[in-house]
């Protein structure tokens, strides 16, 4: 059925509005995905903190333009759908890969990430890194080990006394004469 070209309008400003601040996407295509499938996939994206649309590829190439995955979706073929978020690319790419893992019926074409378009290959390779929050606790736990061990160091010497100190009571060397 065709669409009127207001309809088309409307489309391509909505998803431009949306690509506007996204600095990831996530392409791939689709065979056979039934109702219920899509709107799983839906959901495990939504929870992600991203967006998934299936787009036309000529008012995905007019939407994208001017904004950071427009290399991305243009020249797109064939049966297309894109992931997309301004947040982790990280977390976006685990649900995603995780998800087409379990179901055949859809495969990764390309994405892209502040500008750098990955391959099928780079996708799942950034869905088997370690995620923001993640990367931040071991930043934090390296910048605060060296404080933790010099704190340590500086009090074993009075604890060590105090058990010295606490052995002579116990054997009763400390006894008054």
């Amino acid at each position: 059925m065709a669409i009127s070209k207001a309809k088309k309008v409307e489309k391509v400003q909505l998803l431009a509005k949306e690509l506007e601040t996204s600095t990831t996407a996530i392409i791939g295509t689709f065979s056979k995905l039934t109702v219920a499938k899509d709107y799983e996939l839906r959901k495990v994206i939504r929870e992600a903190g991203g967006k998934y649309r299936v787009v036309k590829n000529k008012l995905a190439a007019v939407s994208s333009q001017g904004t950071r995955v427009e290399a991305a979706l243009k020249g797109l073929k064939g049966v297309n759908s894109v992931a997309f978020t301004s947040g982790d690319p990280v977390a976006l790419a685990k649900v995603f890969a995780k998800w087409a893992g379990e179901n055949a019926e859809f495969e990764f074409k390309l994405g892209i990430v502040d500008g750098k378009l990955l391959s099928v290959d780079d996708v799942k390779a950034l869905a088997t890194m370690p995620g923001k929050e993640e990367i931040f606790s071991k930043l934090l736990f390296l910048i605060n080990a060296p404080a933790q061990r010099l704190a340590t160091v500086i009090n074993a010497t009075g604890r060590d006394l105090a058990v010295v100190l606490g052995q002579g009571v116990e054997k009763e060397k400390f006894a008054a004469a």
